[in-house]
Formats: C-alpha cells, structure tokens, sequence
C-alpha cells in the first residue's frame, strides 16, 4: 500500500478464501501487529490462540448460529482473549489489536472478517465465548472478544466509496442535532 488511508479504504470484509496457506513469514507480521497495539495502561491483557488446524477451524465456525463460516474455510483463525481482571478497557484494548491484525494482513494481500464472539449465544442458549474457551482450552477468566478468519481473498469487494461516508455524524466543537 501507498498510504494508510489508501489501506483503510480498500481494506474490506473478506468471508471467502482461496484453498492455500498462509506464509509463516506473514502469519508471524500479524501476530506481531496485534502485539503491537496500544493496551490501557500498558497492561498486555491480551491473549491470541492462532488456529490453522482445518478440523478445529471447522468446529470454531460453530460457535454461533449465524456468522461464523467464514472461519470454516479460512487457512488461520486467530481467536482475540483478554483477561478482564487485568484492564478495565479490556473490550478495547482487545478491539485495537484485533484491529492492528486486520489491517496488518490487509497490507499483505489477506483478506480477513471480525466475527464476534462476545455476548453472541448457540442456539441452545450457550454463551460462545464458552464454546471456544472449551474447544481451546482457555481458562475461565480468559474472555473471548472475537475471532478473525485470514486467507486470501478469493471474492472481490469494491473499495470503501468515501463519498458516502456519513460525515452528519461529525460534530465539531459539541454535539449537534442533526434536524
């Protein structure tokens, strides 16, 4: 990319990917940029469980009902956690190195989708941050924010179209109404 806004205007939802695996080399660059991300008070609460194994990636996209099969065919997962105790912007600190990776392996020609995980439910009523705890192992007070599928790309999506963006939701100064 020539420029982060460049980065970001291209930088769309990918939820199909080609049948190939990551480079370690590039796998290591987005493990690394979540790393990297800014944490409230330096605290680091963040932990990442890189998944590439096409079994378990199939049982992953199971953790909901709607809106995780992008993980089923993806060639790595990356399941974003965070020990709560140890930040009190916790959702936050996850959400920016969460972040950091997408736009990471957007910069590589890698597609990527957010798939929520927190406060989302199987369809018994299951929370699915204790579904994918249970699959990965993770401790109790490790929570699961979200899970990004990577690969690369195999749909095409058209950049973001900036003369749409919604520019009545800037306010300078204060807060006005929008009438």
């Amino acid at each position: 990319m020539n420029s982060l806004h460049e980065l970001l205007v291209k930088r769309r939802s990918i939820r199909r990917y080609k049948d190939e695996p990551l480079d370690a080399e590039a796998v290591k660059l987005i493990l690394e940029a979540g790393l990297m991300a800014p944490t409230s008070k330096n605290s680091r609460a963040w932990q990442f469980v890189a998944v590439d194994d096409k079994d378990m990636l199939q049982r992953l996209s199971q953790c909901k009902p709607a809106g995780a099969h992008p993980i089923a065919k993806a060639a790595l997962a990356v399941v974003v956690a965070v020990d709560a105790t140890k930040s009190e912007a916790w959702i936050e600190d996850a959400s920016a190195a969460a972040s950091y990776m997408q736009l990471q392996a957007a910069d590589l020609g890698i597609g990527s989708c957010w798939i929520e995980v927190r406060d989302r439910y199987q369809v018994d009523g299951t929370p699915a941050n204790e579904y994918v705890q249970e699959l990965l192992g993770i401790p109790e007070e490790i929570s699961v924010v979200c899970i990004l599928s990577f690969g690369y790309p195999d749909e095409e999506r058209r950049p973001c179209d900036t003369s749409k963006l919604h520019w009545e939701n800037v306010h300078i100064g204060s807060y006005k109404a929008n009438d």
